[in-house]
C-alpha cells in the first residue's frame, strides 16, 4: 500500500546469520583470547606439569589447543547467546571485536590476570525492556551450564588426565557468569535486573555457587590425575 512499508532490521529475519566482517572479528579475537589463555597458564603447575609430561617439547602447542577450545566454548557461545536470541526476535546483531580491549587483555596476560575485553555483540533495532532482558540473560545462562558441565567433569573423571580441561571450563564460566551478572551498566545484569528481578537474583545466587564451589567443593575433594 502506498506510504506503508516494513523494515526488517536483520535481514535473515529470525534466522542466525554471520557478515564477513563479524566473521573476521570473531577469528582474531578466538585467536587472541586464546594465546593470552596460553600465557597466564603457561605459569600453572596443575596445567603444565601434566601437559609437559604428556607432551613433552609441545607442551605449550597442546596448551594453546585447550585454550582455543576453552575460548570458543565459553567466550564465543556467550556471544552466541546474545546473539541468536537477538536475531530471533528479529534484530540485526554481529559481533565486533575491540581492539584495544584484544591488546590489554594480551599484555595482562604476561602479568597472569586475564582482563578479557574481546569485544561485543552489537544490536540494532526496536527493542523492548523484555526482549533485552532476554538477550542479556541469554550469555550468562550459558556460562551458568557450562560451569556446572565442568563441575560435573571434574568429579566424573578426577584422576583422569581429561580433568583438566573440566576444571579449566567450570572455573572460566563461574568467573564470566558472576561477572556479566553484576548489576552494573554496561554489564548483562543490569539489564536483566530491569527486565525482571526475580530472574536476577535466581542467575546470580547460582553463579555466586558455583564460584564457591570452585573454591571449596573442588578443593575438598582434591583433583587429581594418574601418571
Amino acid at each position: 500500500m502506498d506510504g506503508e512499508y516494513e523494515i526488517r532490521v536483520n535481514t535473515g529475519y529470525r534466522k542466525p546469520r554471520f557478515g564477513p566482517v563479524e566473521l573476521r572479528d570473531i577469528v582474531i579475537s578466538m585467536v587472541v583470547l586464546a594465546l593470552a589463555f596460553t600465557i597466564m597458564y603457561r605459569n600453572t603447575p596443575f596445567v603444565m606439569n601434566y601437559l609437559e609430561y604428556a607432551l613433552g617439547s609441545s607442551a605449550v602447542i597442546g596448551l594453546f589447543g585447550i585454550s582455543l577450545a576453552l575460548v570458543v566454548v565459553s567466550v564465543l557461545f556467550h556471544e552466541f547467546g546474545h546473539k541468536f536470541t537477538a536475531q530471533k526476535a528479529g534484530l540485526w546483531s554481529e559481533f565486533r571485536m575491540y581492539p584495544m580491549g584484544l591488546v590489554v587483555t594480551l599484555v595482562m596476560s604476561f602479568f597472569g590476570f586475564l582482563f578479557a575485553a574481546p569485544g561485543a555483540v552489537y544490536i540494532m533495532g526496536n527493542m523492548d525492556s523484555r526482549t533485552n532482558g532476554k538477550v542479556s540473560i541469554a550469555g550468562p545462562a550459558i556460562n551458568i551450564v557450562l560451569a556446572a558441565i565442568g563441575f560435573i567433569g571434574c568429579f566424573a573423571f578426577n584422576g583422569n588426565p581429561v580433568v583438566i580441561f573440566f576444571y579449566m571450563l567450570a572455573s572460566l564460566n563461574s568467573f564470566l557468569a558472576l561477572f556479566n551478572l553484576l548489576p552494573v551498566p554496561p554489564l548483562d545484569g543490569s539489564k536483566v535486573l530491569a527486565w525482571n528481578k526475580g530472574i536476577w537474583v535466581v542467575a546470580i545466587a547460582i553463579s555466586i555457587a558455583e564460584l564457591v564451589m570452585l573454591y571449596y567443593g573442588i578443593s575438598e575433594i582434591g583433583l587429581y590425575w594418574s601418571i
